[in-house]
């Protein structure tokens, strides 16, 4: 049910080739050495891994906290902690619908309810065919267009059930965007 969502951030996939397999301990000892002179690195670090792999896997977290001398705890909690840490790989479309005040007062319960009930997913989760992720966020800096939504990183408002619908149709296939949606 909606009333749970939760947030992961609702970015888009990584860019990855069909087929190209890649090594998430290497991803993470990459974004490490480019941080690694950074004070507080570890959220830049986090995040440098989740836009590469679409999420931070539990295997890179052994190799972030050796690489930055921490213990797996304290990388761990870090993850846990924060709702925009992804812990399991986003379906190919990620849909975030914004749950602040604004889009609320504009129709935001009844909107998600409307593409959960379309997208045969529950938000905060993936549906089983690996095809699209709906999450909740919270203010897109959208207000005067709610309900607002962000569909692989766009921002979009005024949205309905039928723009995002089209959206995890034909996300990349179709650079324009459905008619009413817009930023």
């Amino acid at each position: 049910m909606h009333a749970g969502c939760v947030s992961n951030g609702a970015s888009s996939p990584p860019p990855t080739a069909p087929g190209a397999t890649v090594d998430p301990a290497e991803v993470a000892r990459s974004v490490v050495a480019a941080h690694r002179a950074d004070r507080g690195a570890l959220l830049p670090i986090l995040h440098g891994v989740q836009h590469a792999l679409g999420y931070v896997p539990t295997e890179v977290v052994p190799v972030i906290a050796a690489e930055l001398n921490l213990s797996r705890a304290d990388v761990h909690g870090v993850v846990s902690f924060y709702r925009d840490f992804r812990r399991t790989p986003p379906g190919r479309t990620v849909v975030g619908l914004c749950r602040a005040e604004a889009c609320q007062a504009v129709g935001a319960d009844a909107l998600a309810a409307q593409v959960e009930a379309r997208l045969g997913v529950e938000c905060g989760a993936t549906r089983a065919d690996g095809g699209v992720t709906l999450d909740e966020v919270f203010c897109l800096g959208n207000c005067a267009l709610g309900p607002a939504a962000i569909v692989d990183g766009r921002v979009l408002g005024r949205v309905t059930v039928d723009t995002v619908a089209a959206l995890v149709d034909s996300p990349a296939d179709s650079p324009a965007q459905p008619e009413g949606v817009g930023a």
